[in-house]
């Protein structure tokens, strides 16, 4: 297992803040019972900031007629749409929802050229919401692959603080290439065309690289 880049910054700043509290609470000697339960609570958070930026040593999944999960999380929305904003059409949608525990790293479903990407400000709505896709601050990718053009869109939730697209307009992109990252907690959106077969249902847990969600 390795650290994601996008954490170096965050696991030093909670390093060194949480240092300085053990210290503080030391030097002013206060009880050796809340001195133990505050560093052990210290210890318990560290690991979870830890945790959060994990990249896990993961086999991908590669197909060349197929849209591999671009996240790990739980199918929150498979359902008929119309796509008003970049695709312009009648598509399927299909949504990640990704828990603060889960890998945060966001991967391009399939190979294809990156048309077009855009950076919106939001709300902060609760990433679970149906409005979160379209309120909340969010990224959006537009590709053309061999299975059509799709659109993929990173969705902040309501406790996440920065969305990393790595995405540049007119760039040729690898199926399971990290495309960004989003911290604490948020939601990936895809919108694919309506031929597609589905390969995944409701509240199925999927994983980021390896799950296959649909195919030619």
């Amino acid at each position: 297992m390795k650290i994601h880049k996008e954490g170096y910054s965050t696991i030093i700043l909670v390093f060194g803040v949480l240092c300085l509290l053990n210290l503080y609470l030391h030097q002013i000697n206060v009880h050796p019972i809340v001195f133990g339960v505050v560093l052990a609570l210290s210890l318990l958070f560290f690991f979870l900031i830890v945790f959060f930026f994990r990249i896990p040593k993961r086999i991908f999944t590669e197909t060349a007629t197929g849209l591999i999960a671009p996240a790990d999380g739980e199918i929150v929305v498979i359902e008929d749409v119309f796509e008003p904003d970049f695709l312009k059409c009648d598509c399927k949608q299909i949504s990640i929802f990704m828990s603060p525990l889960n890998v945060h790293v966001n991967r391009y479903p399939i190979s294809g050229k990156v048309v077009e990407c855009l950076h919106q400000d939001g709300v902060k709505l609760p990433a679970f919401n149906p409005k979160s896709s379209t309120k909340n601050e969010r990224t959006s990718i537009v590709m053309e692959t061999a299975c059509g053009t799709i659109l993929c869109r990173q969705i902040a939730g309501a406790v996440a603080r920065r969305i990393v697209m790595y995405a540049e307009p007119n760039t040729e992109v690898s199926q399971n290439q990290e495309l960004g990252f989003i911290k604490f907690g948020s939601r990936v959106d895809m919108f694919i065309p309506k031929n597609l077969n589905i390969t995944v249902n409701l509240n199925q847990s999927v994983r980021g690289g390896q799950t296959v969600i649909a195919t030619k």
